[in-house]
């Protein structure tokens, strides 16, 4: 034959050969010859590994590790067997050739591939190895004639044992394996006459089962007819269902299509969405305006700051220049009166200088000097005692207006004090009831809720305050939310308008009018809004609706109405803020953003927050607690300190007042002096009508003297006067310039005040559009959530109908046109049952019945079966026994 020739081997790092091979072999009988230690021992011993066989099959090694070579950590054995012909293994997949490929591992297993001509590996499994080979029927390892070791042969040529020769003969031939398979087969035989003999036994048995199964089954034909109608209406029933359920089905295609016609809802969003977006619209061109009118009132104010420090610089020193005039003018009048009596004193002594005797009129002239120098003295204490009053006087205003800012910032710090202890109160109340944290009137104000829910006063509980039934997540981020939220907190929300009216009027016994906490009415639902494609998202910061535990719906859905918290972010870095909202375009929907310190940032502006920490939400009490105490004790420090400034400014001012009022008194002094005492000396002095001599002559120099003095002071009013007019001028420049200031942000102020309230209207506008657009777009989703229901629907209806009518075809392939209902068919199938039943308890069941019948005959027809078998393998083993023993005893001849 053309297969299991062996058409060449190859060995690699295989006993002392790194690599022999490969040895083409010719299809008849090859000799491999060389000498010693060539290989020839080596390719005998791999043909035997290589094909399957152990490594003690080869007495040349115990285990497979040995025949690797040393230094190698692996050996491979390929050898090529032919496969052509007619009896050839799995052409189609091996082709003309199979090729064995071994590889020894140095563990001592080793694996196997099985490839074809080409190449390609077939298998990798020893059983399909050992399935080529008894296809081949090459024996590798027990037969001496396929493959004979050296030991082998020498073991064979030194015995002298006729009995051992015969032995080995009978083994090479295979004979030895033939006698053992006959004498199985001998045996085999002998069990399968026993076992015929038991089964005609027992097949006779199953015949007389059968033959009275037959005949009870033959008694109940009559019941045929009524199982024919039953199952002529079960075919009915199947294909009436079919019919009633494509009735429903049109009718859902005709409900669906005349919902999908309806657009009322749709009509209405786009409406409310156009109004919507016109009032944003105008929203957003008021804010605009506002944020204008904002700046320039705000680019106003350093203006005036300054000019208002300009004027205040500048009327001081026109004062002080008017001051300084008006004693120079003094001087000048005082300094004429004296010229004048010196002018009449030199004419009156003229005319009698000659009745007056010398020494008299040197020493009148003296004393006359010495009380003008004294009267001059007096004159110039008069005006350093001005300029003390001026002094003191200013000093005192400027006290009084510190006194008066101060107890104004007293009164504010003692308002700040009070709500700081009833904040700190209500906290420590908040550790046994956290209600109080939002007044102490809150728990006994819900009571009275609960109350008057179940006396029915109210059609659905109102909820609140909300800030109790929200859950800040981040506990860094609670002063920023109650920023946002602010009033919201202390909130309630009504369900109705008549629940609202019944809680204004239980709040009015709990609340004076102006401190109720804000009612919102809003239509209370289940689930929260569906915020998805208008909510802001961003992949850092979370939303104020995605950072807090909100477990009511309907809490969610007034937040989300009344302060649009998905569309406001929450980033505790104010620099990352600014530069998430004012650096970049803001993330999409999103409106504004609240920092970690509370602040609020939009894209164009930054507001600071006036608050520094939670008040409402705090979820650390404690450290609240300690945190207002020590707020309080400061608190409690700068209004001692305050007090002790305001005390001290108050002496201060006392002291001020006693200092005038004995300058005062000192100047009145100052002036009897002068018109009493010492002008009215000079005055008698002067008039005396004593015949003395008088020196003209000083009297003459000192009226140059004066005029002198006169001229100067003069000169240096008209300095004053012109400076004083120069100061005057620009004060009233500064003062008109700031007039005017103040009159534009009066102006801008008097402007912002109607866009204010234009604003608000407008901003109540926009929440009333949306409320309407989220009620529209609410009924929308639900008209179409409707119609997807009942397509869903559909699309079960559709497939329970696939499922009815394959099974109706299952029941009866081809449809029957049903004039019945299911129901009277149904009716008309239980009374058969009944009578069915009626007579299979009378005869017993017929289903069991036709089961046993059944079951018997097929018992008995497999037992037949069987035993005709057994028969015919026996009759035809017995046949092929007895040529193969004839064919045996001839070989042994």
């Amino acid at each position: 034959g053309e297969v299991g020739i062996i058409e060449s081997i190859q060995l690699k790092n295989f006993m002392c050969h790194s690599n022999l091979g490969p040895f083409q072999f010719g299809s008849n009988l090859n000799f491999v010859i060389g000498t010693n230690g060539s290989g020839k021992s080596s390719v005998l011993t791999a043909l035997i590994v290589g094909l399957g066989g152990k490594a003690t099959a080869t007495n040349r090694g115990s285990s497979l590790k040995m025949f690797i070579q040393k230094g190698e950590t692996s050996a491979d054995i390929s050898i090529t067997l032919r496969n052509q012909g007619r009896d050839a293994f799995k052409p189609e997949l091996y082709g003309t050739s199979i090729t064995v490929n071994q590889r020894i591992n140095q563990d001592g297993s080793r694996t196997c591939k099985l490839k074809s001509k080409a190449g390609t590996i077939i298998s990798s499994k020893k059983e399909e190895l050992i399935g080529i080979l008894d296809h081949f029927n090459i024996q590798v390892v027990d037969n001496p004639v396929s493959v004979l070791t050296q030991e082998m042969s020498k073991q064979f040529l030194q015995t002298k044992n006729e009995g051992d020769k015969y032995k080995f003969f009978m083994k090479a031939t295979q004979l030895e394996q033939m006698k053992e398979d006959y004498s199985f087969i001998g045996k085999t035989k002998k069990n399968t006459r026993v076992q015929i003999e038991q089964g005609e036994e027992r097949l006779e048995e199953l015949k007389q089962l059968y033959l009275e199964k037959k005949e009870i089954f033959k008694s109940i034909a009559f019941v045929n007819d009524m199982q024919s109608r039953l199952k002529d209406l079960k075919h009915q029933m199947a294909w009436a269902v079919v019919s009633e359920m494509e009735k429903e089905v049109e009718v859902l295609k005709e409900g669906i299509k005349a919902e999908e016609g309806n657009t009322e809802f749709l009509q209405k969003v786009e409406e409310c969405q156009v109004r919507v977006n016109e009032a944003e619209k105008k929203c957003k061109a008021i804010q605009d305006k506002l944020i204008t009118i904002s700046e320039e009132a705000q680019a106003l104010h350093p203006q005036c700051i300054s000019l208002k420090a300009e004027v205040q610089s500048k009327r001081k020193a026109a004062n002080e220049t008017e001051i300084v005039y008006n004693r120079s003018k003094t001087e000048l009048k005082r300094l004429g009166k004296d010229n004048e009596q010196l002018r009449k004193r030199i004419e009156e002594l003229k005319s009698c200088a000659n009745q007056v005797s010398e020494p008299e009129k040197l020493e009148r002239q003296r004393r006359i000097a010495y009380l003008r120098e004294q009267l001059k003295a007096f004159h110039d204490e008069e005006i350093m005692i001005d300029q003390q009053v001026d002094q003191f006087q200013q000093a005192i205003s400027k006290c009084r207006e510190e006194h008066s800012r101060l107890r104004r910032e007293n009164s504010d710090m003692q308002q700040a004090l009070d709500a700081k202890q009833k904040q700190l109160r209500d906290l420590k109340d908040s550790k046994t009831n956290t209600l109080k944290r939002f007044g102490a009137h809150m728990p006994a104000f819900l009571e009275a809720i609960e109350m008057a829910h179940k006396q029915g006063h109210f059609r659905k509980k109102p909820l609140g305050p909300l800030g109790a039934l929200i859950h800040p997540k981040d506990p860094e981020l609670i002063l920023a939310i109650e920023s946002c939220l602010k009033g919201l907190l202390q909130a309630f929300c009504c369900d109705n308008h008549s629940d609202e009216r019944t809680l204004q009027f239980l709040m009015s016994k709990y609340y004076a009018r102006g401190y109720r906490p804000q009612i919102i009415v809003n239509k209370f639902q289940n689930k929260i809004y569906d915020t998805r494609q208008r909510a802001v998202h961003h992949p850092e910061f979370p939303s104020v609706l995605t950072a807090l535990e909100i477990d009511n719906p309907v809490v969610a859905n007034c937040l989300i109405d009344m302060r649009g918290i998905e569309t406001v972010l929450l980033i505790k870095s104010s620099r990352k803020a600014r530069e998430v909202m004012q650096c970049h375009r803001p993330p999409k929907n999103c409106k504004e953003a609240f920092t970690a310190e509370g602040d609020q940032v939009f894209e164009r502006r930054y507001y600071s927050s006036i608050f520094d920490r939670p008040r409402f939400l705090s979820q650390d009490v404690e450290a609240e607690i300690s945190h207002l105490d020590k707020e309080i004790e400061n608190k409690r420090a700068q209004l001692t300190a305050s007090q002790q400034r305001l005390y001290s400014i108050e002496n201060e001012i006392r002291q001020n007042e006693d200092h005038l009022y004995g300058h005062q008194r000192h100047q009145k002094q100052l002036q009897v002096k002068i018109v009493r005492t010492a002008n009215a000396e000079i005055a008698d002095l002067e008039n005396l009508e004593e015949h003395q001599s008088v020196d003209v002559h000083i009297l003459q120099d000192e009226a140059e003297e004066n005029k002198a003095r006169m001229e100067s002071v003069k000169q240096d009013m008209e300095l004053q006067s012109r400076k004083m007019k120069e100061l005057k001028n620009s004060l009233q420049a500064a003062e008109k310039q700031l007039e005017e200031v103040k009159e534009k942000i009066h102006q801008v102020e008097e402007i912002a005040g109607p866009i204010k309230a234009e604003l608000n209207q407008a901003e109540s506008e926009v929440e009333n559009s949306k409320r309407r657009l989220q009620h529209y777009e609410d009924k929308q989703r639900e008209h179409v959530a409707f119609i997807n229901k009942h397509k869903d629907l559909l699309v079960a209806k559709g497939k329970e109908l696939e499922e009815k009518m394959a099974k109706a075809r299952q029941i009866f392939s081809e449809r029957i046109k049903v004039t019945r209902t299911v129901k009277s068919l149904d009716a008309e199938m239980n009374r058969l049952r009944e009578r069915i039943n009626s007579e299979s308890s009378h005869r017993g069941n017929r289903e069991e019945i036709i089961q046993q019948f059944h079951y018997a005959k097929e018992r008995y027809e497999d037992a037949s079966n069987k035993v005709k078998n057994l028969r015919r393998f026996i009759a035809v083993l017995d046949e092929v026994m007895t040529e193969r023993l004839k064919v045996y005893r001839q070989f042994l001849r």
